[in-house]
């Protein structure tokens, strides 16, 4: 594994501090591999993800967000109770997961759905009125000024 040193930025940069921690917690973070998802963009402020989670209902499935990171948890209840199923074959993994997303600021959750054995996290970046751009308007001072003659007669 690459380990990248990030502490020459630390010393030449002011209010990227954030940037640079949550890049070194990536970077330290191992691949997950299961279950398999996308991220895609569906707009100009819009995401998905989608989430592969077949055997899964929407009861095994638990979804967090807190600050900037989304926590999809699943785990199935255990099979006690049903004992009579003999696998020959057991590809479909059912086994617990936790998969953790880094969401950049003003990117909110706005819902989700499960289809398909497919679970989809709808998202959107949302700036407040005050982070976005507007346009100033320049006005024009009356700099010329008029002056009268004030002589008496």
């Amino acid at each position: 594994m690459q380990t990248f040193d990030f502490s020459p930025f630390y010393r030449s940069t002011v209010g990227f501090d954030r940037v640079f921690n949550r890049l070194d917690t990536l970077v330290g973070q191992e691949a997950k591999t299961y279950p398999p998802y996308n991220i895609e963009r569906t707009g100009e402020d819009a995401y998905r993800i989608s989430i592969a989670v077949a055997g899964f209902s929407n009861g095994d499935i638990a979804i967090e967000t807190k600050e900037n990171s989304l926590v999809v948890k699943g785990a199935k209840p255990a099979d006690s109770a049903d004992k009579s199923r003999e696998f020959l074959h057991r590809g479909i993994a059912e086994r617990a997961f936790e998969l953790r997303f880094q969401l950049a600021d003003y990117v909110e959750v706005q819902g989700a759905t499960l289809e398909n054995g497919l679970l989809h996290l709808e998202l959107k970046r949302e700036l407040p009125e005050s982070k976005k751009p507007r346009t100033i308007q320049i006005g024009t001072a009356n700099t010329q000024q008029t002056i009268e003659d004030q002589s008496v007669n």
